[in-house]
């Protein structure tokens, strides 16, 4: 896409997953209402949109990844006219809100999948991935069948429940896998620009779109995916200029080539992103390794034209709360290093006041493992922390039974919090556009076991050294240039001398940085 909405160069999210946020009609469930209730709160926090997971009508076997209706809000949320409201909500806070797009599958509740299961042809016959014999299953994809008159097997994306949306085959090798050009998978295409257009033209802002990179199947270069993107942004770039797209795609490359705005980085994959937050020794926990992370940052950045857009989130709803092997004050160094990077920051919610991933859990709607990290926001010390005046046995998922839990209400009131930090680190983040999304960054240390992150942001005159230390001592660095006014820091900072800073154990700090522009990292 040609032309990015300006609002992204600044933009700082917050994620909601909408079942476990706020619930204001007491049946255990958070909903519409209770996200708009709580915009001001995500306003005063600094962050400038929110990203909304799925809150459309579904059976909930996936938590609202398997969609029956795309263009209805999941009557346990609310109405369509709830969601609308929360827009105009957000609009006049200045906020912007991104829904979450699942174009790969649906629910097999779907109407669409209901009628590609009929014999006789009809117009969704060709909607999904059906091989021509129940006897042959899609290779190197799990499948539905035997559960309809059609003969065929359908192929399924991540859980049984979730057939996959046919586009087409970028190298058809069997005589039922269809070209991207298609009658049926251009009228896929087709479908999906519609429920953009349905959203957008209600109010939403853009979408993050959920494994973009996976449509197009047989494409080991992606160059099928990347082609169908391009034809999905000039769509936009002529019907919603202004609408933004952001990628869970985990190449930056790629997605940027499709028309994304912006593209995710992904807790699997190539990216050593688990590095950083989530392994048997991760680095914010001060003994792990950063430098795989740093390798594999610069190649991806390189290769998207130095653009700076790849997106690091706190965590979301498919992986461990960052608190379950971050401690203590190393979290607020995980967040200097998330503010600070290019990028748009997305903070999952209730990374900000460092809730617990809840152990022991039973699976809820799909949830498995990751259902820990699903549990209800924690508003106050009242009756299920806030989130929902419901019996505490009729909660979506069970309240951390934690007696110390964090809460927000007190974590406002505690200018030491963790809360409070990350709003300290978003207005510095706010102050200074070498920090924000568009800004380069030059690593001047990769964080190798037993040394700290360190880079230089820029952008235009400004240029601003970021220095993060979780291990337990302390380090020297230098650069070209001279490091004068320190706008940051945390912990017992740093001495500096020149162009030598040395960084103290557990301390984060950013300073400014003048003189010779010719950085060597060290």
């Amino acid at each position: 896409m040609s032309k990015r909405p300006h609002w992204l160069d600044n933009a700082v999210f917050y994620e909601i997953y909408p079942q476990s946020f706020k619930d204001t009609d007491g049946d255990g469930i958070g909903n519409i209402n209770g996200i708009t209730e709580k915009l001001p709160y995500i306003k005063e926090l600094g962050c400038t949109a929110i990203w909304i997971n799925p809150c459309y009508e579904s059976p909930f076997g996936d938590a609202g990844y398997d969609i029956s209706d795309h263009c209805r809000v999941a009557p346990r949320y609310g109405s369509n006219d709830d969601l609308i409201r929360l827009f105009e909500v957000a609009h006049r806070l200045g906020l912007h809100v991104l829904l979450d797009l699942v174009p790969g599958h649906t629910s097999w509740e779907h109407p669409w999948f209901k009628e590609s299961m009929k014999a006789e042809r009809n117009e969704f016959t060709d909607r999904y991935v059906w091989t021509d014999s129940v006897w042959e299953e899609p290779e190197g994809y799990g499948s539905l069948r035997g559960i309809s008159e059609r003969d065929g097997s359908c192929a399924v994306n991540f859980f049984t429940h979730q057939p996959a949306l046919n586009y087409g085959f970028y190298k058809p090798d069997r005589p039922w896998q269809q070209a991207m050009d298609s009658e049926g998978a251009a009228a896929t295409r087709e479908a999906l620009k519609n429920v953009m257009r349905f959203w957008l033209s209600r109010g939403c802002d853009g979408f993050r779109v959920d494994m973009a990179g996976s449509l197009i199947k047989n494409d080991e270069e992606q160059k099928g995916n990347i082609a169908l993107w391009q034809d999905i942004s000039s769509f936009l770039e002529k019907e919603y200029p202004k609408a933004a797209m952001v990628s869970e795609w985990g190449e930056p490359s790629q997605s940027l080539a499709g028309g994304f705005h912006m593209d995710f980085l992904l807790h699997f994959g190539s990216s050593h992103y688990n590095d950083l937050f989530r392994c048997e020794r991760p680095f914010f926990g001060g003994e792990g390794d950063a430098s795989a992370f740093v390798a594999k940052y610069i190649d991806s950045y390189e290769r998207s034209q130095r653009k700076g857009l790849i997106c690091i989130p706190s965590g979301n709803h498919d992986m461990d709360r960052l608190a379950r092997h971050i401690k203590g004050d190393k979290r607020k160094l995980a967040f200097a290093f998330l503010l600070s990077m290019p990028g748009v920051p997305y903070i999952y919610y209730g990374d900000e006041i460092g809730m617990n991933y809840v152990e022991g859990l039973t699976s809820v709607e799909g949830g498995y493992g990751r259902t820990g990290s699903r549990s209800p926001m924690q508003w106050d010390s009242t009756n299920n922390a806030g989130f929902s005046s419901a019996p505490s046995q009729e909660l979506y998922i069970p309240i951390d039974p934690d007696p110390d839990r964090p809460t927000a209400e007190a974590q406002l009131s505690d200018g030491k919090s963790l809360r409070s930090e990350v709003k300290r680190l978003i207005e510095i983040r706010q102050e200074h556009k070498a920090l924000q999304s568009l800004g380069e960054i030059e690593f001047v240390c990769d964080g190798a076991e037993g040394k700290p992150l360190a880079y230089i942001r820029s952008c235009e005159n400004e240029r601003i050294f970021i220095a993060v230390n979780p291990t337990d001592k302390p380090f020297e660095l230098s650069v070209s240039g001279v490091l004068s006014d320190m706008i940051y820091s945390f912990g017992s900072g740093a001495e500096l001398s020149g162009n030598t800073c040395i960084i103290g154990a557990g301390s984060a700090v950013f300073i400014k940085l003048g003189g010779d522009n010719n950085d060597e990292a060290l």
